[in-house]
């Protein structure tokens, strides 16, 4: 079921400069709609890695949607993603969940 409060991001493979800049692009496609969307989830069940490019461009559409009162959340990281994270110190900065179904059960019913 589609939420217009909460958008859906699944970038897929390697997220590094290449994927960074796309994944940039869709979230600044999300800002320019304004379209009600509150929420940005990116889900990373199909991502197997991620470089210090795509942490960066993580923190930048943080920066952004942040700026904009708009949320990002991250769901279903894989081990080299959680390491990435917590060496960064990135984990204590984004909302982490399991998957998304733990998403929804945990911030939809917040609302």
């Amino acid at each position: 079921m589609a939420n217009p409060v909460v958008k859906v991001i699944q970038p897929n493979g390697i997220l590094d400069s290449t994927q960074g800049q796309e994944f940039r692009q869709t979230v600044n496609e999300i800002l320019e709609q304004d379209n009600g969307t509150r929420i940005v989830l990116i889900d990373f069940k199909n991502v197997t890695f991620m470089d210090s490019s795509g942490l960066g461009a993580l923190v930048l559409a943080f920066k952004a949607l942040r700026a904009a009162d708009k949320k990002l959340i991250i769901c279903a990281i894989n081990e080299q993603v959680r390491i990435l994270f917590e060496l960064t110190g990135m984990d204590k900065v984004f909302e982490i969940f399991p998957n998304e179904e733990e998403f929804n059960k945990t911030v939809m019913s917040r609302s």
